[in-house]
């Protein structure tokens, strides 16, 4: 792969990861502050991109793939969604402001794919290639929260007048990208872009197991995802959004580790360990506070690193193994479509729920957050429980296909 040829789509993938990081950490804190939305409000727009995740495989397997040039149709999917990310600060109340979030996360999740897409295409040996490019990915999340943390703007709708910026930007520059045509042989069916070949999977208990696990352990990640930012906010801590990119940092260190753990004390104990973080981050949270406490936070946010790596990284890496090469791309699209769709869906309405449970009325509105970390640590403990009891792989994974 040529220097030029990986510096654009090193930027490529800063930009990709930078639009989302930029509006998604702190969106449930800007409807707090601006629609005065409900738990269940905010809930509901984060499963906007579960929507989009459940739907966007169709899209790309079903549309893109066969017609269009990746680079093309990321290209108008991306200036596109920089006008709906802008409609979106002119909206005033959580209705509207719901199906634009909607429409944007439907025209947003197929660029991930599309980006992977223009990436390997270009690429000689993706598998010592494709970590550099995606690196700078997380690079353009971190410094997402890095600005919007230090401008302090977390809680105004200049996040998303950033992230359609970044759209736009995203949106023009695709079209210089590396051309990257449509697969001619693409003639996937409605139910191999679901990942139905994968469903031979489901013969390994071990395997079921571990799926079921996979979607239940997304409901404690759905209270990470929408309520973290505006918890740190209401505790008082100072430029809460530029302290969470910590957990961006843990999880680039942590996943370093990951190959070497993966191979030394096998994929139960490795999850387990994903599974023990989860719990700790939240118990963490719940006696945590911006005073003598604030080492509480912070460790809370650092152990992103291991609840992420270890679970769904390690996740993915399991998945592939058990599944073998022939039907690894069917195996990796239905796990994505069970957690980040299905899982995500229930998590985001569920945690919604919960936090306006334990509202507390008032001016302004205040919240019981000891209570609220106490339920999706009590949902992590009843998981690895039920991980422990019946998961029963062996260290040298048998595949199931």
């Amino acid at each position: 792969m040529k220097t030029n040829t990986g510096v654009s789509l090193g930027l490529m993938m800063f930009l990709e990861y930078f639009i989302w990081g930029s509006w998604y950490v702190t969106m449930g804190t800007y409807m707090g502050e601006h629609l005065q939305s409900s738990g269940l409000q905010v809930g509901a727009a984060y499963s906007a991109l579960a929507i989009a995740t459940m739907i966007s495989p169709f899209f790309v397997g079903l549309v893109a793939d066969r017609f269009f040039a990746a680079q093309r149709i990321m290209g108008v999917l991306h200036l596109l969604g920089a006008a709906l990310l802008f409609l979106a600060t002119k909206v005033t109340g959580n209705s509207p402001f719901y199906w634009v979030i909607l429409f944007y996360s439907l025209l947003y999740m197929p660029t991930i794919a599309l980006s992977n897409n223009i990436a390997f295409s270009q690429m000689t040996d993706p598998g010592k290639q494709f970590p550099w490019i995606r690196v700078f990915g997380t690079i353009g999340w971190i410094v997402a929260g890095i600005i919007i943390g230090q401008l302090g703007i977390e809680k105004t709708n200049t996040t998303f007048m950033i992230a359609a910026a970044a759209s736009a930007a995203l949106g023009l520059f695709s079209f210089a990208l590396p051309n990257t045509p449509p697969k001619a042989s693409a003639n996937a069916t409605v139910a191999q872009t679901l990942g139905k070949d994968a469903f031979v999977l489901f013969k390994s208990k071990s395997y079921l197991i571990f799926f079921i696990a996979a979607i239940l352990v997304c409901i404690p990640l759905s209270f990470y995802y929408g309520f973290a930012n505006p918890f740190l906010n209401e505790m008082g801590l100072d430029k809460p959004a530029s302290k969470m990119i910590l957990g961006q940092v843990s999880e680039a260190v942590f996943i370093l580790a990951i190959p070497f753990l993966f191979n030394s004390i096998g994929v139960k104990k490795m999850l387990l360990l994903g599974m023990s973080a989860w719990i700790l981050r939240y118990v963490a949270f719940a006696y945590g506070d911006a005073g003598s406490n604030t080492w509480m936070l912070y460790a809370g946010i650092i152990l992103h690193g291991i609840c992420y790596d270890f679970f769904f990284v390690t996740g993915y890496m399991y998945t592939e193994k058990k599944a073998g090469e022939k039907i690894k791309n069917a195996a990796q699209g239905l796990f994505t479509f069970a957690t980040y769709g299905l899982g995500m869906f229930i998590g985001t309405w569920f945690s919604g729920f919960i936090v306006d449970n334990y509202t507390i009325a008032g001016d302004p509105v205040t919240h019981n957050w000891k209570s609220i970390w106490f339920v999706p640590a009590g949902i992590a403990i009843v998981v690895l429980l039920y991980f422990i009891l019946f998961f029963r792989e062996k260290k040298d994974i048998t595949q199931a296909a």
